[in-house]
């Protein structure tokens, strides 16, 4: 059974494109499931069926897994029997009579315009590492990054002149996001003064002459001179968060949220958020109508005279 787990994950990795975070995802858990399945004298997976796969479910209840984490196992489970099935390696697939639980729909939290305001003006920019966090706040709100593409960019994906970012995302698609003029400036600062410190610093720190002509394609550094890591970023964001006097807590994707949400509440139509954020499906992007419709309907009960009343 082991076989075929690997084969599916090659599959993923030359032919899916995934992500190595979703690669990871599945080789775990579906091993997982294949264990359970083994315990239980499963020898192939064409011998798993609908009951087995209900037993599983209950075992995972009963060990406290949350309704998301079972929605993803199950899921994960079901593209790799279509994988196997396309492959004639099983007749059926067993998970397709298997329901998974109801997720309750959750929306986006956005900031507010004026705790956006707030938070980009966070970072100290009379230090490298300010004005490199500064770009980076600026450009995942201009452009409406995910954190996985912002530290993924490369100096040469950055068009100052144009206004605009080449980004890769997931599928390795490729999307160009467009920045206004605040991320340009934030843009074209750490480019010239700060990116070089760092790069120098980083160099300095390895002590060796070797690497000093060293070609290094990051657009955002660390301290060492080397590309910026998610945790830290994340972690500078909530301090910055704090600073600026926001009380909840605030996540990179909460600025992409708040990217899609402020355009719509602009006036913008929903096909060209979607363009801009990179979704396949309108789907995706139709949640945010759902966030300004929420939003707009907490206004009116504040303010309407009459809405309050009843």
């Amino acid at each position: 059974m082991l076989d075929e787990i690997e084969r599916y994950i090659k599959h993923l990795i030359a032919e899916r494109n995934a992500s190595p975070h979703t690669v990871s995802n599945y080789g775990r858990e579906i091993r997982q499931f294949m264990a359970f399945a083994q315990a239980n004298g499963v020898a192939t997976w064409a011998d798993v069926t609908p009951a087995l796969l209900r037993q599983w479910l209950a075992a995972l209840h009963a060990q406290g897994y949350v309704k998301a984490s079972v929605v993803r196992r199950i899921s994960e489970l079901r593209a790799f029997y279509v994988y196997l099935h396309r492959h004639d390696l099983v007749a059926t697939n067993p998970v397709q009579s298997i329901s998974a639980p109801k997720l309750p729909q959750r929306l986006p939290r956005p900031l507010a315009r004026e705790e956006i305001e707030a938070l980009l003006a966070a970072p100290d920019v009379s230090t490298p590492q300010g004005q490199r966090d500064k770009a980076m706040l600026e450009l995942l709100y201009a452009g409406g990054l995910r954190v996985s593409e912002l530290l993924a960019l490369d100096s040469n994906q950055v068009d100052l002149a144009q206004a605009q970012v080449r980004v890769l995302g997931k599928g390795a698609k490729e999307r160009v996001a467009l920045i206004g003029r605040p991320a340009v400036e934030a843009l074209r600062s750490y480019l010239a003064d700060a990116r070089p410190k760092l790069l120098s610093a980083g160099i300095a720190g390895q002590g060796s002459v070797r690497r000093v002509t060293r070609k290094v394609d990051a657009l955002f550094l660390n301290r060492f001179g080397q590309r910026l890591s998610v945790s830290m970023f994340t972690r500078a964001l909530s301090d910055y968060a704090k600073a600026a006097g926001i009380e909840h807590r605030v996540t990179p994707h909460m600025l992409r949220h708040s990217f899609a949400t402020h355009l719509l509440d602009g006036g913008a139509d929903l096909r060209s958020v979607q363009e801009l954020l990179g979704h396949e499906q309108a789907s995706t992007t139709q949640i945010y109508t759902q966030v300004s419709q929420a939003q707009l309907r907490e206004t009116v009960l504040k303010a309407h005279p009459r809405a309050r009343k009843g």
